[in-house]
């Protein structure tokens, strides 16, 4: 019986753990055009604009990081989006 507990929790764990990897954002500022127009005026952010910047919420400090994309993230508009979509910016 103990033992067939042990196989039921390893096998869980597997399980739980490949639903992570499957789950990895794939880092790609591309995935945030539908925020451009949000981000550049003083427009409210769209709900795909929302979902795209809480999907790539681990990316941001990578995306901070990278000289051409840093002069576009991190202005006080795209604070302001990251804000009003309920996603608090990083502190990288």
């Amino acid at each position: 019986m103990k033992a067939t507990h042990i196989v039921l929790c390893t096998l869980l764990v597997l399980l739980l753990a490949e639903v992570q990897l499957s789950m990895a954002v794939t880092c790609s500022p591309v995935q945030l055009s539908p925020c451009v127009s949000a981000i550049t005026s003083s427009s409210a952010p769209s709900n795909l604009c929302c979902s795209k910047i809480k999907e790539q919420k681990p990316c941001l400090c990578q995306y901070l990081q990278n000289p051409n994309l840093k002069k576009f993230v991190n202005t006080p508009n795209a604070r302001r989006v990251a804000s009003t979509c309920g996603t608090p910016f990083p502190s990288c």
